[in-house]
């Protein structure tokens, strides 16, 4: 059975790359069932209607990650 779930995207941070069929690879905050957001990097459709898969971070894990990349 499926499972039913709500989502919210509350600030587009970035698009990282857009395919031929318009889907975009984006990095945004994306309130799930309701709860607090989480740094989000997903494929989306043009409208928002349908997601691939992707990754959630908490604001720790973010700052972990940020901090990573920095030191590259």
């Amino acid at each position: 059975m499926k499972q039913e779930f709500s989502y919210e995207i509350v600030e587009e941070i970035a698009v990282l790359s857009e395919n031929n069929q318009g889907w975009r690879k984006e990095f945004n905050l994306v309130s799930w069932n309701g709860r607090p957001p989480k740094f989000d990097l997903r494929d989306w459709s043009a409208d928002h209607e349908k997601m691939g898969k992707g990754i959630t971070l908490t604001n720790e894990e973010f700052e972990i990650l940020s901090k990573a990349i920095k030191s590259m």
